[in-house]
């Protein structure tokens, strides 16, 4: 039996006599890095079938199992496509899910390798982006991270813009240790959010994935994917900055994020660029917010009228020229002070720490 340091089982439940089936799965845990338990039949006992947090039941066992208490993370394993049979027999055995072999091989290695990593809730995920250039976007996403991190949240903060100049720098971390993405630009299939985490660099609480000042001006979107579901799957707050075009990679980042936060000056210029940013993210992000900037001056906007010229809800207006959470970031940075970076006495800090005690998971996301 695998368990972690609390004691938590961390290993699924297998049943079945299939020899070549059992041959299967144990190659997928073992690929997963998971010792399963095995059983052929009904459990002697209440405690092994109960407790373990993925139960694999092969089909060949189905009516075995008739009877059996009902619980969640049941998954019937088969192999015959055209069987339409098996949904019944997952009825009768309450399984959640019907696998068929090959075809859900991926998907069940996924799963196999969740259970080991200890995976929950995944991260509350918000991506950045400018409706043109020098909006400000980048500023918040730091500010939102560093926020996230100072009320004691796992926080991973993500430069997915490669022609952004780098985070770190904007952080003052860009001489600290850590990969940088060009390390993960084969990244295919799973990688591990534990591993993932420990190799970035790391401001006080906040962990950092930046570009370095080197030639590679892109990833592939499979690495994209890759990186951003290992960060999301350790729970907490994930931070991404987008660029403003619409790429592979972007489309990628676009597509894990729960909420996009469109940041937009109030004068009818910025407003009429970020139209053009607003449709194309639009298609493949359904919640995205707008920001801006206080009205000052003639002709700017009020916060509401760019909403509604937007076509888009209003998340607030921000005091953006407020600049002293990041320099006094940078500066704890480089002298390497424990002094929480991210003090809410400043305007942004302010807006920055309201926006997360009004998102409704953050209660409930992982704790450092």
């Amino acid at each position: 039996m695998t368990c972690d340091t609390r004691g938590v089982r961390r290993a699924p439940l297998i049943v079945t006599e299939d020899v070549e089936l059992l041959d299967d799965l144990l190659r997928l845990c073992a690929a997963a890095g998971v010792r399963p338990d095995v059983g052929h039949g009904p459990p002697e006992g209440r405690g092994v079938w109960e407790s373990a947090p993925l139960v694999l039941v092969g089909d060949d066992a189905a009516r075995r199992l008739r009877g059996v208490p009902r619980r969640r993370a049941v998954v019937l394993v088969g192999r015959d496509q055209d069987d339409s049979g098996v949904w019944q027999r997952a009825v009768e055995i309450g399984a959640e899910h019907v696998l068929m072999l090959p075809d859900g091989e991926q998907w069940l290695m996924d799963r196999i390798a969740d259970i080991a990593e200890g995976v929950g809730r995944p991260a509350l995920t918000v991506g950045v982006l400018g409706g043109r250039g020098g909006a400000g976007a980048s500023t918040l996403a730091c500010a939102l991270a560093l926020a996230s991190a100072r009320a004691g949240r796992r926080t991973l903060l993500v430069d997915a813009d490669p022609l952004g100049g780098g985070l770190d720098v904007l952080l003052g971390c860009e001489t600290t240790d850590g990969l940088r993405w060009p390390a993960f630009a084969h990244s295919r299939g799973r990688v591990g959010g534990a591993a993932l985490e420990e190799s970035l660099p790391r401001l006080h609480d906040l962990r950092v994935l930046s570009w370095d000042r080197g030639d590679l001006a892109a990833v592939p979107p499979e690495a994209v994917r890759a990186v951003l579901a290992a960060g999301r799957r350790r729970g907490g707050v994930v931070v991404v900055d987008l660029p403003r075009r619409v790429d592979d990679g972007s489309v990628e980042a676009l597509t894990q994020l729960d909420l996009g936060l469109l940041v937009v000056p109030p004068d009818v210029r910025a407003v009429a660029a970020a139209r053009r940013v607003a449709d194309a993210v639009g298609m493949v992000l359904p919640d995205l917010r707008v920001l801006t900037g206080p009205v000052r001056g003639p002709g700017a906007l009020p916060a509401d009228e760019v909403a509604r010229l937007l076509g888009l809800p209003l998340a607030g207006e921000l005091p953006l020229d407020d600049q002293s959470v990041l320099t006094r970031a940078a500066a704890a940075g480089h002298r390497g002070s424990a002094k929480d970076p991210a003090a809410a006495d400043g305007p942004l800090g302010r807006f920055c720490a309201a926006f997360w005690e009004r998102m409704p998971a953050t209660t409930e996301c992982g704790d450092v």
